[in-house]
């Protein structure tokens, strides 16, 4: 708890103040307290949550001057931005500015005229960098995307290894370190590496009701993209594709298909991807294929779904793509396609990965807890926030509430695929395999003698659909393992014998074989606001995209989808209506408030 009066009293000034907030949201008071006490914090909030603020506001309320490090140039820039307009004195360093720009934003560092400094990890954990900023009065250390720091984390980076020095070089200033994902590995490896353990721990709740989670089988990708994404025409998107040429293959076919979906992967010329991620931050209905370079930092409440073409890499990197949907709080969806080739191609980045065989070992059981939460019997959403070590009831809003899967007794189902599986030497993958099992003849099987086996034609009275869902099953309860080579066999697991023996039970879920969903899937999710409202947020929107073209800074920065919706309904008539508004603070109600002003009453 924050005791100092003054603090206490200057904390809600500057966030109303700076801010334009008359409230902080849930988990920001402790966390902005404990480092106003000097605490060293690890804070786990929920992308959409509020975490720059609980680095910016203390930054600015305890004075002299305070680091910011960040991974990306693009969310370095656009968080100064931001501050900027709000009428704080933020800057940044790095190589995309010239020589010249660096120079002079020292310069202004130097005289004690810049409060927030942004910086990578490279450039700040340097002797030189580390020397000269010795010399000041260093208010706090804030680490943004901290995941990158652990080597458990989804998005590991070797260069944010050398954070762990920066309590050394400024023992006496508290550090805090954010990020939107991270299970509990994660954090302690985060607390030991940054930290020493010397650290107050903040995880505010993993749950996001108001995302819808769907998992459905991969069959014909690109059409089943399609289908979801036109069910939803007019709407944003993100469409994560695991290939940069799948990123460009599935664009194309939205766009052939009548939709506004544009490309965004590390492959594109700079120019290209910062146009096609600023016409998505900008423009409504935009849907964005990308791959998982896009998403780090981008702030539009209004995504209305997340669509995963591939299975991501674990359900740390799935939760935190998901959560750029529906940061307004309205519904959205989260829809994932999934098959064995893409358990193969995970195995294989495992196995071929530059790192150390722990790393590969707890990579592997990160990919079997992604596959659980895939063939989850019972509410997805129990599945996934256990994971994080939360516990729920059933949500009511994924497929598996929706849509009780009917759970059968398969033991004899298993055996006969387990059989197969040895009886064939452990050579063959899933499509091969059901084909024996269906009696599908070709002169393949003919050439082989695998018609002659007695598994030949055994499962032909399931279909083909039913016994991949059965390899899948098997798959993630470890019966069979996925091999990661170029043919994808798939071998005998540690839950096989069990199995085969009739030690262990085995029950398995069917296909739903287009059985009617119990609530509307494909419909377009309930909107908050009047038809009114809509229409001036609407034009709100393109003033407001007229006013970061001229600024050169995304429209975000501006004012949040969020602040527009409540301007829309509140419709104030004055400048002192509007400073009410949430998100609006001093500087930008005298930057922009009559200017709004005039397009809500003109």
């Amino acid at each position: 708890m924050v005791r100092d009066s003054r603090l206490e009293a200057s904390k809600h000034s500057v966030l109303k103040e700076a801010f334009g907030f008359p409230a902080f949201r849930p988990g920001q008071e402790e966390i902005v307290d404990a480092l106003l006490n000097g605490d060293n914090v690890l804070a786990v909030m929920p992308t959409g949550a509020g975490k720059s603020l609980c680095y910016q506001l203390p930054a600015l309320v305890k004075g002299g001057l305070s680091l910011v490090v960040s991974p990306l140039i693009a969310l370095m820039d656009d968080q100064v931005a931001a501050l900027k307009l709000s009428g704080q004195a933020a800057e940044a360093i790095h190589s995309g500015k010239s020589r010249e720009e660096n120079v002079e934003i020292w310069r202004r560092v130097a005289s004690g005229e810049v409060r927030l400094l942004y910086l990578s990890p490279e450039r700040l954990m340097t002797p030189r960098m580390i020397a000269a900023l010795a010399r000041f009065d260093i208010g706090l250390i804030a680490i943004d995307e901290a995941h990158c720091i652990s080597q458990w984390g989804h998005s590991f980076r070797a260069e944010y290894l050398s954070l762990g020095k920066l309590r050394e070089a400024f023992h006496d200033v508290p550090i805090v370190a954010l990020t939107a994902t991270a299970d509990k590995s994660t954090r302690d490896d985060i607390s030991d590496k940054l930290f020493g353990g010397d650290v107050s721990i903040f995880v505010s709740g993993f749950d996001r009701p108001n995302i819808s989670l769907t998992v459905a089988e991969k069959s014909r990708t690109g059409a089943e993209i399609e289908r979801f994404v036109k069910a939803r025409a007019g709407q944003s998107g993100i469409v994560y594709r695991l290939s940069r040429k799948k990123v460009e293959d599935t664009a194309a076919a939205l766009a052939a298909a009548g939709l506004r979906a544009l490309p965004y992967h590390a492959g594109m010329p700079p120019a290209d991807r910062a146009a096609n991620q600023e016409a998505f931050l900008a423009e409504d209905g935009i849907v964005m294929v990308a791959t998982v370079a896009f998403g780090m930092g981008i702030d539009k409440s209004d995504v209305r779904f997340v669509v995963h073409g591939d299975i991501p890499a674990s359900l740390e990197a799935y939760y935190q793509e998901i959560g750029r949907a529906g940061r307004d709080g309205a519904p959205a969806d989260a829809y994932m396609l999934y098959g064995l080739d893409d358990v193969r191609t995970r195995r294989r980045f495992i196995d071929e990965a530059d790192c150390e065989p722990e790393r590969r070992r707890v990579d592997a059981l990160r990919l079997d807890s992604l596959l659980g939460f895939c063939e989850a019997t019972s509410c997805r959403r129990i599945a996934l926030l256990s994971y994080f070590g939360e516990t729920s009831g059933p949500c009511g809003n994924c497929d598996v509430c929706l849509d009780p899967p009917e759970l059968v007794d398969g033991k004899d189902a298993a055996k006969l695929v387990l059989d197969l599986i040895r009886t064939t030497g452990e050579r063959y993958g899933a499509s091969y395999l059901v084909s024996l099992l269906t009696g599908e003849i070709n002169d393949t099987v003919r050439s082989r003698g695998h018609d002659t086996l007695p598994q030949f034609g055994a499962g032909a009275m399931r279909k083909k659909a039913e016994w991949r869902s059965i390899l899948r099953q098997l798959v993630a309860c470890r019966a069979l393992f996925a091999e990661p080579g170029a043919y994808g066999s798939l071998l005998m697991g540690e839950a096989a014998e069990p199995i085969l023996d009739g030690k262990q039970d085995f029950r398995i879920h069917l296909p739903a074989a287009g059985k009617a969903r119990k609530a509307k899937k494909d419909g377009t999710p309930q909107r908050r606001l009047s038809g009114e409202e809509s229409d001036i947020l609407v034009k709100l929107k393109a003033l407001r995209r007229e006013i970061a073209a001229e600024k050169g800074v995304p429209a975000y920065v501006v004012f949040p989808d969020r602040t527009l919706e409540e301007m829309a309904v509140l419709h104030p008539r004055s400048l002192d209506d509007m400073a009410r508004v949430r998100g609006v603070g001093a500087a930008k109600l005298e930057a922009f408030g009559r200017t709004f002003l005039q397009a809500l009453n003109g």
